[in-house]
């Protein structure tokens, strides 16, 4: 399995960024992804997920901000985030769990200035 991400950059608050991670060795449609993110000096968290039929969970922190969607065809996880403050700082890493065990992308760094 390999997730490669992009999108990150360095935007303004109340900007916006869309991320995408594409998956290759696995049948994408059949599983879960998801994104988290690490700021600095802080733990990894969970920022959304989307299940293989759709139905997406969000961190309080970004519910009505952020959404996540995914294109199976396309075999990509997209996060679409919106009015973007300076605690989103952070590189963001998409995930999947299969065969048991974690997969994650490298990570793609979003940087949020005030």
């Amino acid at each position: 399995v390999q997730l490669q991400a992009s999108g990150g950059g360095l935007v303004q608050a109340g900007g916006s960024l869309r991320l995408s991670c594409s998956a290759s060795g696995m049948n994408f449609r059949l599983y879960a992804m998801a994104w988290y993110r690490q700021g600095p000096g802080k733990q990894r968290e969970l920022v959304a997920s989307i299940s293989s039929d759709g139905i997406t969970v969000y961190v309080d922190s970004v519910k009505g901000r952020f959404t996540i969607s995914r294109d199976n065809v396309k075999r990509t996880v997209y996060l679409q985030m919106n009015s973007l403050k300076p605690e989103d700082t952070a590189v963001y890493h998409c995930n999947t769990d299969a065969w048991g065990r974690a997969y994650w992308g490298q990570g793609t760094q979003v940087t949020v200035s005030s």
